[in-house]
């Protein structure tokens, strides 16, 4: 499977935390990473750890996605691109083997193919914020 695919069901995971109890959701996990018909064992693990990865980092990241989105919270947003948003931020921040540019162009991509019509604008526009280096003090 490749990375594309993988991030792809990560993101499918995180969607559901929007409409599920969060009790509920290690069964929902292992539900659907168990469906997953074409996915290898460490493709399964790859996706599962990466998913509770993400959503270990929640708060940070929505912190971060809410001091880039001028105007916007998160709990405001499109879930779609609010999920996307996490995913991607995760990567931007502390996934190290995803460059910066890959995570932003995937990202992208997804809103392109789940989201709106404005989503891919959205999403590029709050990463690429996010993703501009720090000042120096």
């Amino acid at each position: 499977m490749q990375r594309r695919e993988q991030r792809e069901h990560i993101f499918k995971m995180l969607f559901q935390i929007e409409f599920n109890d969060p009790a509920d959701m290690p069964d929902h996990v292992r539900l659907y990473v168990d469906s997953l018909e074409n996915a290898s064992e460490k493709d399964r693990e790859y996706i599962q750890k990466k998913y509770e990865a993400v959503v270990s980092r929640i708060p940070e990241i929505d912190e971060m996605i809410n001091s880039s989105a001028k105007g916007w919270k998160v709990s405001r947003m499109n879930k779609t691109d609010l999920s996307i948003l996490r995913l991607a931020v995760y990567e931007l921040k502390w996934d190290e083997e995803i460059p910066t540019g890959v995570a932003i162009n995937e990202a992208v991509e997804l809103s392109r193919r789940f989201g709106g019509g404005a989503s891919p604008s959205f999403v590029n526009g709050i990463l690429g914020k996010l993703a501009e280096p720090e000042p120096l003090q």
